[in-house]
């Protein structure tokens, strides 16, 4: 007993105690949001949501303790691994569930599996292992260079794009953006990148956006008009947020969550519950503690030992940051709903657990921020 509470003692002493008590934060607080849709329905949404968290947070421990440096020299093998349980969606193994027309999930008869939010990790670390190459190797100024960053990145998008999963695509590409630009690429590509998505807009409108996805956008011009169709589920939302007011309504006592005013609202609109029971402190409240959590993220990216490590952590914020601003985005109507959860708090399966890989490489990075002779805990 006495060399179990000397490990505990030895792994609190040189992990980030600060990062792990944000990550307990967040996640409290959206077990918190969870249980009180589940008085509303059937379902139970924090059952399943704390399994996640269970699964996600003894992953976490696990590649907290591993060298970081062990993930990039394996990069090829987990860029192979992901991409391809990715493509095994477009299988017989691959299907829809309600509330989506994408074919993203994976059939795995216990349960079901996002594979496209494990890429997402994946991407973190081969993306991070090819940035830190040329960075390391002076090779950024380079427009080929450049170039196989933009294919590195294209995988990934188009393939979920092809799964019709749009929003997870936008994440993809815009964790490219920030890597890319905390790396150093020089800003002159990002300017022809600018001006080429804006030649492309009209291309996009009528050739690449389904009339679905047209209608989502012409909603947010007048979303009282269109309340009754494609605007509803954010008029509805809107409405739920706005009739907590200051403090809100009280905790369980939202009358709109107990009715389930707002369609999946356990998902993409969770900010909502938040609104409505907790009113406004409780959603700025929500949003310091995520932005506390990058923050610390970003810290972090500060004090690795090379730029491997910086760009994992830098890699994790743009994800987090990412999904955060387009969903709260889409709760308050500033852009149309394109499916994408908000981290920690909306309930999921497979996109809650794989969060938390992320939460273990960060840990890693900052564990393991000395030069390895300097480094006693190894797995």
């Amino acid at each position: 007993m006495k060399k179990v509470f000397g490990s505990i003692a030895g792994y609190l002493k040189q992990t980030d105690i600060i990062f792990w008590l944000l990550s307990f934060a967040v996640t409290a607080y959206g077990c918190i949001l969870i249980s009180s849709l589940d008085r509303a329905t059937t379902k139970d949404y924090l059952e399943t949501q704390l399994m996640a968290v269970t699964l996600g947070y003894i992953a976490a421990f696990i590649i907290s303790k591993i060298d970081y440096e062990f993930f990039g020299r394996i990069w090829l093998i987990v860029a192979i691994g992901c991409v391809g349980v990715v493509l095994l969606t477009f299988t017989p193994m691959g299907i829809t569930i309600g509330g989506t027309d994408d074919r993203a999930w994976l059939d795995l008869k216990i349960t079901t599996f996002q594979p496209a939010e494990l890429m997402k990790i994946g991407f973190i670390i081969t993306f991070s292992k090819h940035l830190s190459y040329l960075k390391d190797n002076e090779k950024l100024k380079s427009f080929l260079q450049i170039c196989g960053l933009g294919v590195h990145a294209i995988i990934p998008v188009a393939i979920v794009h092809l799964q019709g999963d749009d929003g997870t695509a936008l994440v993809f590409a815009f964790m490219f953006l920030i890597m890319t630009f905390a790396a150093g690429v020089q800003l002159r590509y990002f300017l022809i990148l600018f001006a080429g998505g804006l030649a492309a807009i009209p291309l996009i409108w009528n050739k690449l956006m389904h009339d679905e996805q047209r209608a989502r956008f012409l909603a947010l011009l007048d979303l009282d008009a269109s309340s009754m169709g494609k605007g509803y589920q954010q008029y509805q939302g809107k409405t739920s947020i706005a009739s907590g007011q200051l403090f809100g309504r009280g905790l369980y006592e939202g009358p709109r969550v107990t009715k389930g005013s707002v369609p999946y609202q356990e998902n993409d609109f969770i900010l909502t519950v938040a609104g409505e029971e907790l009113g406004f402190i409780g959603c700025v409240i929500l949003l310091l503690l995520l932005l506390f959590f990058m923050l610390r993220a970003l810290q972090v990216s500060f004090k690795a030992k090379d730029n491997f490590g910086k760009y994992i952590c830098i890699g994790f914020f743009a994800m987090i940051a990412t999904q955060t601003c387009i969903n709260v985005g889409m709760c308050l109507g500033l852009i149309p709903v394109i499916g994408i959860t908000l981290p920690f708090f909306s309930a999921g399966g497979s996109s809650v657990a794989c969060l938390y890989l992320g939460v273990g490489l960060v840990v890693s990075v900052y564990m393991h921020r000395f030069d390895a002779d300097h480094v006693t805990l190894k797995l």
